[in-house]
């Protein structure tokens, strides 16, 4: 028998979020020596056949307890708790500790993100950095379980279930002669749903003047449902000004959406000094 437990709160903060409790439960389920395994295991020469034997049948016959997924833990406490012969025990020792301490960093920091934004709607965009194809689906899914409400992870918003979100990216821009040009065929293409990254060239005497002659358009023919990205910059002072030219052109309604290396931090200084991300929303 052990216990799981881990000694600090990530990210100078006072609590953590259990995730990865149901992939490393189907994984151990699962788990499993192949001809294969055993053939490359026998191969190192560091196991008997008597053994080699023993794993080719084994299958997992303990029992584990957990926490809830989603519990919020704590230092020095058990979060799962393994009954087992010692040989399983140890076996799965590893797996316990990549599922969980990743997916649970992973919620954490989305939890902090999403109690920073003083419970906004906040989106998972980390496929281009994660850890590989699996590192993405799992992160993807530990960052909804701490507070995302969408992804652009299609592949994990299929598997998983998960809402899937996305924005145009500046190489769109760039394959255009003009910005105002790549503007208006995204908005041709997602009518409903236009939303424009506008700090390609330059924000507030480019990106939003070309954002704003497309959303006028949009709203002649009854649609209301548009916005932008900003992605660079000082997030404070361009969601401010873009709030005032777009409330100028008459368009109250425009979402004013932000990236690029948000942190809890961050984006706590942006509700603090009352940004307008998101207004109209």
């Amino acid at each position: 028998m052990f216990d799981v437990f881990f000694r600090n709160n990530p990210f100078e903060g006072s609590f953590v979020v259990f995730a990865g409790l149901e992939p490393l439960i189907d994984e151990i389920l699962n788990l499993k020596f192949t001809d294969d395994d055993i053939k490359f295991l026998s191969s190192l020469k560091l196991f008997k056949d008597d053994f080699l034997d023993y794993l080719l049948k084994l299958r997992f016959s303990g029992n584990i307890y957990a926490c809830y997924e989603g519990s919020i833990v704590f230092p020095n406490e058990p979060i799962i708790r393994v009954e087992a012969n010692v040989i399983e025990a140890q076996l799965i020792e590893g797996l316990i500790l990549n599922f969980i301490n990743f997916q649970s960093l992973i919620a954490t920091k989305s939890a902090c993100i999403y109690i920073a934004s003083n419970y906004g709607k906040i989106l998972e965009f980390g496929l281009r950095r994660a850890q590989g194809i699996n590192g993405a689906i799992s992160a993807t899914r530990a960052s909804f379980i701490g507070g995302a409400s969408a992804t652009s992870n299609v592949i994990a918003g299929k598997i998983l279930n998960i809402p899937v979100a996305g924005t145009m990216a500046h190489s769109w821009v760039m394959k255009f002669n003009s910005e105002l040009e790549a503007f208006e065929n995204y908005a041709n293409l997602y009518p409903n749903n236009t939303i424009l990254l506008v700090d390609t060239y330059d924000t507030l005497k480019s990106g939003i003047p070309n954002a704003i002659k497309v959303f006028k358009k949009l709203k002649e023919k009854g649609i209301k449902n548009f916005g932008i990205r900003l992605d660079s910059g000082d997030l404070e002072y361009l969601s401010k000004e873009a709030r005032k030219m777009f409330d100028k052109a008459g368009l109250q309604e425009t979402k004013i959406y932000a990236s690029n290396e948000l942190d809890e931090w961050i984006i706590s200084q942006l509700v603090e000094k009352k940004h307008q991300l998101m207004h109209g929303a």
